[in-house]
């Protein structure tokens, strides 16, 4: 297995965070890698994440955990399990704000070949994270 993280304490409730997250149009806002998010981040659906690591290409994920405020999680990858990302989204109380953790977890038979093949995807984690954190303490 493989994996990205990325994390951030966040000064704002995780009600508020959990908002922002969920509001995938936004992110592009807030997140200068995400060029569009189609389709509602809702309970058993599926978004097409469009980012500027791939020009060109959407992301198909399903939602597959939605358990407001505190974890978001999206699933994708290739039939039959051959290749298979997980990407958790974690919101924590902490005192008056929000430990905030992103996790994307690789799997399946193909793994190798594909990990080879892909970009370096931590800076886009970082990124994320933090562009969370700065609109949320923004209060926009």
């Amino acid at each position: 297995m493989r994996s990205y993280e990325a994390t951030a304490t966040i000064a704002a409730a995780p009600e508020e965070v959990w908002r922002l997250l969920v509001d995938g149009r936004t992110w592009p806002s807030w997140d200068s890698g995400v060029t569009a998010v189609e389709g509602a981040i809702a309970p058993g659906g599926t978004v097409r994440i469009r980012t500027e690591a791939a020009p060109g290409r959407a992301f198909p994920v399903r939602v597959t955990a939605f358990e407001a405020p505190s974890r978001l999680e999206f699933t994708g990858g290739m039939p039959l399990g051959l290749f298979r990302g997980v990407r958790t989204h974690t919101l924590t109380p902490d005192g008056a704000g929000t430990h905030f953790r992103v996790r994307e977890e690789y799997s399946g038979p193909l793994l190798g070949l594909v990990w080879r093949s892909m970009p370096d995807l931590q800076p886009s984690f970082d990124r994320f994270a933090a562009g969370l954190k700065d609109r949320a303490e923004s209060g926009a």
